[in-house]
């Protein structure tokens, strides 16, 4: 981080469950790419999605979602956190920017008083909410129609 400041670097965070990657997420982080700089994802931890999400929750361990979004070109480093926000993270890393999908505006994103006093701001990135981690691994659980 340190590295990236010096060169100049404009530093956006982003932040989710990331449960079962799919193409909502893909677009999400494309877009925060796309503000310039470097991209941090904060991953919540199997604790954090649990208390999110509800039992049964995440369908696969924080590491390794957090390994499959490190192998993505648009990332350039991960970190899992347990809070239920990412409010702590914000106030280490100072990000230029805090990037939310669009299910959010910027005037509902929890840590956006954090950001800003942090001198971030909230930027709102991806394409509409039509796809939903939850939603698919509701529809694997549901009884197969004969």
């Amino acid at each position: 981080m340190a590295e990236w400041r010096r060169a100049g670097a404009c530093v956006t965070l982003t932040n989710g469950c990331f449960d079962v990657l799919h193409v909502g997420h893909v677009r999400y982080l494309r877009a925060a790419r796309e503000l310039g700089g470097k991209v941090v994802v904060a991953v919540n931890s199997d604790a954090s999605v649990r208390t999110l999400k509800g039992e049964g929750r995440p369908v696969m361990p924080a590491e390794e979602r957090a390994e499959i979004l490190a192998a993505l070109a648009d990332v350039d480093a991960v970190v899992i956190f347990p809070e239920k926000d990412v409010r702590a993270i914000v106030r280490e890393i100072r990000p230029d920017l805090h990037a939310k999908g669009t299910d959010y505006t910027a005037e509902s994103v929890p840590e956006r008083d954090e950001v800003e006093a942090c001198g971030g701001r909230v930027v709102i990135v991806g394409d509409p909410k039509n796809h939903s981690a939850t939603e698919i691994i509701r529809s694997r659980r549901a009884p197969r129609k004969p």
